[in-house]
């Protein structure tokens, strides 16, 4: 921690007081008047243990100003376009930021589109069944956190990478606290705006973005260690016409959910590898429960919000536990098609819906496929709980669902209580979406579900209830890169970045690799036109 740092730890009605922050830090210093200049907030987090709530802060008493967030700020972008970015989600739009910042003139393309149509077609989705195969929670201006609750805790350690994620989002309008809460949200009636601000900016100073623009081929030249790309060809969604665009460098930041991806890059010639996972279910609860067992009599204190947690445990050598919590939040349909059902969380800025929800998942091995190490059993583990999920649905993007207590007790559910999924619930025996995989995910689940219950105590009710399926996680791909230069093994020229390359977990790590992507082009695009390289 730097000289000008300093940890305490308030009661809660003092955290906010400004005054009380510097009366305590001077106290705490054993300073006189004047020593301690300010108290600005670097990082806050709340400690609900032992019946009590402490608010732990870290304070910079400097008094030095806030610096300028998100510098070096993008520049006007010169000369001839070099590089192509496949998908408009956290790694390929900060992959654009970072070149602009540099002046590198780049072209983003997605298949879906920008976030105010995009927002018609998530209605259609939840009140009609609609699925738009290139326009849902997935595809679309941002990816798939724009709308599923731009929630931005990350356990990435390149920190500096992280900080700057963080100011540009509050450059563009983020609430300013996502860059001093240990577990930062931006929300998703707040993200979308965030997004297209960025957009916006890049525009402005040369990018060029292509909505409605789906890849179906990645274009090569050369044979063997040779080969390298050319650029790509993309489909317009709308009206079927195919056209290339030719470059010399090509970014696939393309989503896990992105599957056809998969294929093209296979037949391009890039080297592909299965990687670990985790599927599961979505758990919900009535956030009033969720309260009163993390704070105890302080649950509903207006200075609290709404309460998170985090469970893990592991059974039989595999982990199983909570991922992506929903404080105060809905659980939605984040398909990509009408033959499976996939349900995600999110949650608005407020955090204010009476549920909470989180994905309940148990982690897979590749040696767990059915071809062990092969990367498209992965796919097909995948896609057979989702498959089972929309039969059990029954249509219309209803999901499966189980009480947890009918569910430990080994039965179907007649009835499902009240939730956030607005296509609405169906009462079932998910064991039967899990069991699709052809892995024993039951019974670990089940072990884990007890053990939580016992640790946290309402955990396990009549009112929780399991929806089916919680299958994309993260990639069950990786499209493999050189370590140092970034580059795909076996096409020069392409660079893997983000979740659906298998490099990044969430929106930050997914943006920090984008970043990277971004920082290595710009040196390899300026060096080669200086005749460095």
């Amino acid at each position: 921690m730097a000289a000008t740092e300093l940890e305490l730890e308030l009661e809660l009605e003092d955290a906010e007081d400004e005054a009380a922050l510097l009366a305590r830090a001077k106290k705490h210093l054993g300073a006189r008047k004047g020593e301690v200049r300010g108290a600005r907030v670097l990082k806050r987090s709340v400690d609900a243990r032992r019946g009590r709530i402490r608010i732990h802060l870290v304070l910079d008493i400097s008094g030095e100003k806030t610096p300028e967030l998100g510098l070096p700020h993008p520049r006007a972008v010169a000369g001839v376009r070099r590089v192509v970015i496949v998908g408009d989600g956290p790694a390929g739009l900060f992959c654009a930021y970072e070149l602009a910042r540099a002046g590198v003139p780049c072209v983003v393309v997605d298949r879906g589109k920008p976030v105010q149509p995009r927002r018609r077609d998530l209605k259609l989705l939840n009140a009609r069944g609609q699925v738009d195969p290139d326009s849902n929670y997935c595809f679309g201006e941002g990816g798939a956190g724009t709308y599923s609750d731009g929630k931005l805790y990350t356990r990435s350690h390149k920190r500096g990478d992280v900080r700057d994620v963080l100011e540009v989002f509050a450059l563009h309008g983020a609430p300013v606290s996502i860059l001093t809460e240990a577990r930062p949200h931006i929300g998703s009636n707040l993200l979308p705006k965030v997004i297209s601000s960025m957009r916006e900016r890049l525009e402005a100073a040369g990018v060029e973005f292509r909505f409605g623009a789906r890849v179906d081929e990645l274009l090569t030249e050369g044979q063997g260690d040779a080969k390298r790309t050319k650029g790509v060809s993309v489909v317009d969604v709308e009206t079927g016409s195919e056209s290339e665009i030719l470059a010399d460098f090509v970014v696939l930041a393309t989503g896990h959910s992105a599957r056809d991806m998969f294929s093209i890059a296979d037949a391009a010639g890039l080297k592909l590898e299965a990687k670990s996972f985790a599927l599961g279910v979505r758990i919900e609860h009535p956030q009033k429960l969720i309260n009163e067992i993390q704070f105890g009599k302080f649950a509903g204190h207006p200075k609290l919000g709404a309460a998170a947690y985090r469970v893990a445990q592991e059974v039989e050598g595999r982990g199983v536990f909570s991922f992506c919590m929903c404080p105060g939040g809905w659980v939605v349909p984040a398909h990509t098609d009408a033959e499976h059902l996939v349900v995600n969380g999110m949650s608005l800025s407020k955090r204010d819906s009476a549920f909470a929800n989180s994905g309940l998942v148990v982690s897979i091995e590749t040696s767990d496929f059915k071809v062990p190490g092969d990367p498209w059993s992965g796919i097909a583990l995948q896609a057979a709980a989702e498959e089972a999920a929309a039969r059990l649905g029954g249509g219309e993007n209803r999901a499966p669902a189980t009480r947890v207590t009918d569910f430990l007790a080994g039965r179907a559910s007649s009835t499902t209580p009240e939730s956030s999924y607005l296509p609405g619930l169906v009462g079932s025996d998910i064991r039967e979406v899990l069991a699709a995989t052809g892995l024993d995910l039951v019974s670990r689940m089940k072990a884990a579900l007890a053990g939580f219950g016992k640790s946290l105590r309402g955990f396990v009710s009549e009112e929780a209830v399991l929806i089916a399926v919680e299958s994309r996680t993260s990639s069950p791909v990786r499209m493999l890169r050189e370590t140092e230069s970034l580059e795909a093994v076996g096409v020069r020229g392409v660079y893997p970045a983000g979740e659906g390359a298998g490099y990044a977990g969430g929106i930050v790590s997914a943006a920090v690799d984008g970043l990277r992507i971004g920082q290595m082009l710009s040196l390899r695009v300026t060096s080669e036109a200086s005749g460095l390289s």
